[in-house]
Parts: C-alpha cells; sequence; structure tokens
C-alpha cells in the first residue's frame, strides 16, 4: 500500500489518493522533479542520499522544506515499516512544495539477476535529460503500460541511432577493444544517475576501462554484455535487446562481478538517514 504525504517545515499532511502505484501518485500530483530510492539497514540509510536531495533541490528556487527538516520527516514516516525497507519516491513542484510516497520494499525475484531480461527500443526522449520531471512520467505512461502488456522490463530510449539510457535506468555494456573488455556508457543527454555513478566508481576501482560512447543500435550484436541500473533495483542484467540476443544471452562475468560489488559496496556506504 503506497501512503503520500505533503512535508512542511514542522509536520506532515497525509494525503487521500486514488493510485496503486507510485507513478499513479506522481500524475496526481503538481508538476516538478522527483527522485525514486529504496532503503537499506533496516529502513535507516540510504545509497547517495545527498546526491537525491540535490536532484531535488537543485532545480528549485524556494524549497517550503529545507534539506535537514526533509530528512527528519522522512526518518519519522519511515518508523512504521521498520525493521523492514521501504520504496520512496521524494517530489519537489516548481513551486518548492514537498511531497513523500512510500511503499513496502518489494524486490525483484533473484532469477531476475541470475537470469537477465529483456528490454526494448522506444522513439520516447526527455525534455530536459539532466532534469528527472514528473512531466516525463505522464509523457511516457503509454510505454510503460505496453511493457507490463508484454512482460518487458524496460524501455531504452535513442536518439541518432544511440542508445542513451532507460526509462527509468542508466544503460551499460561490456565491449573488447583490442581483446581488453572496458564498460561502455552515453555521457551526453542522459539523467545522470547515483547508482550509475557508484556503478563508474566501482569498476574503475577494479581497474575496468570506462569509456563514454553511447551504444549506435548497428553495434548491438557485437557487444559481449549489458545492464540496466536504477536506485531501487540495483544492476540488472540485460540478455536481449528487441530481438537482439546479447552475447550467449546470459548475464556475463564483467556484470556478475559489478553485481555483487555493487550489492557489497552498498551495504558499506548507505547514508544514514
Amino acid at each position: 500500500m503506497i501512503q503520500t504525504w505533503q512535508i512542511t517545515p514542522t509536520d506532515n499532511l497525509k494525503l487521500e489518493l486514488d493510485a496503486s502505484t507510485l507513478d499513479e501518485v506522481t500524475q496526481r500530483l503538481p508538476e516538478g522533479y522527483y527522485s525514486t530510492f529504496r532503503t537499506f539497514d533496516g529502513g535507516t540509510r540510504v545509497l547517495g542520499l545527498t546526491s537525491h536531495l540535490q536532484r531535488l533541490y537543485k532545480p528549485v528556487a524556494t524549497p517550503e522544506v529545507d534539506e535537514p527538516a526533509f530528512r527528519r520527516q522522512l526518518s519519522a514516516l519511515l518508523q512504521p515499516y521498520r525493521p523492514g525497507e521501504a520504496r520512496v519516491r521524494a517530489i519537489m513542484t516548481k513551486e518548492g512544495q514537498v511531497y513523500l510516497s512510500i511503499a513496502p520494499l518489494s524486490l525483484l525475484p533473484r532469477e531476475v539477476y541470475e537470469n537477465g531480461v529483456r528490454v526494448e527500443i522506444t522513439e520516447l526522449q526527455r525534455e530536459h535529460p539532466r532534469l528527472k520531471s514528473t512531466s516525463f512520467i505522464g509523457r511516457s505512461d503509454s510505454e510503460r503500460k505496453h511493457l507490463a502488456k508484454e512482460g518487458i522490463f524496460e524501455a531504452l530510449l535513442v536518439k541518432d541511432g544511440e542508445i542513451l539510457e532507460g526509462m527509468t535506468s542508466n544503460f551499460f555494456y561490456v565491449e573488447k577493444g583490442d581483446n581488453v573488455p572496458y564498460l561502455g556508457t552515453a555521457r551526453g543527454e542522459i539523467l545522470l544517475g547515483i547508482t550509475r555513478e557508484t556503478i563508474l566508481d566501482i569498476a574503475r576501482g577494479r581497474g575496468l576501462t570506462v569509456k563514454y560512447q553511447p551504444l549506435k543500435l548497428s553495434q548491438l550484436e557485437a557487444i559481449h554484455e549489458a545492464f540496466i541500473t536504477s536506485s531501487s533495483r540495483g544492476v540488472v542484467p540485460v540478455v536481449q535487446v528487441d530481438e537482439v540476443t546479447i552475447g550467449q544471452g546470459s548475464p556475463g562475468p564483467i556484470t556478475k562481478e559489478l553485481l555483487a560489488a555493487y550489492e557489497a559496496h552498498v551495504l558499506e556506504t548507505a547514508e544514514k538517514i
């Protein structure tokens, strides 16, 4: 069950919204900016919470609630979910109002990470790629319903024949240059995801070369591995894009290595709320 509140500097107002998903909640609120994340350590920590808050606060001139008050209210509202974990969507409207929606965390089946997922190409584009605007949720609603109906995990946004990112994630691929594997991902015209930055740091720390090159659709059949990242789902292997099988059709060794490293990293570095 999703619960939603409007947050003030000293209190919160619970809203009664007829919505069964976070996206439906978002479409019933004033337009603005949002960030979605999950908790760790019994609802007490969030990976990259400071970065999530910067995503909300930076575009707005006069927020009604400062960051310390936001953290206090978030911690208080998470209390009934503890010691379990929660999925949270924070919204800052263009006028500076703050909303929080919280639901018990529903983890993906382990088979998703072990077997990988199928994704598809979409013609959707973000109006302002660097801003996580709630307006994009409304514009992508029909695509989301299509994915759910067809059992497709995610849609990849493409521009000029190049894969930029996922509709709700960032996209990575593994290729070999001079027989040495490297990790590729777009850097321009995408949302700079917080999990994306974590994976880039982990990859470099493990000696893996990173190249900021969006993957051309014409190169799909040549890559060895692919995966997507998001704050709620972590690292999810991709084994099929449209009708193209990636690599051997199962998660590759580098994807598995980064997935394991990410899960260990989260437990060590998630911020106290």
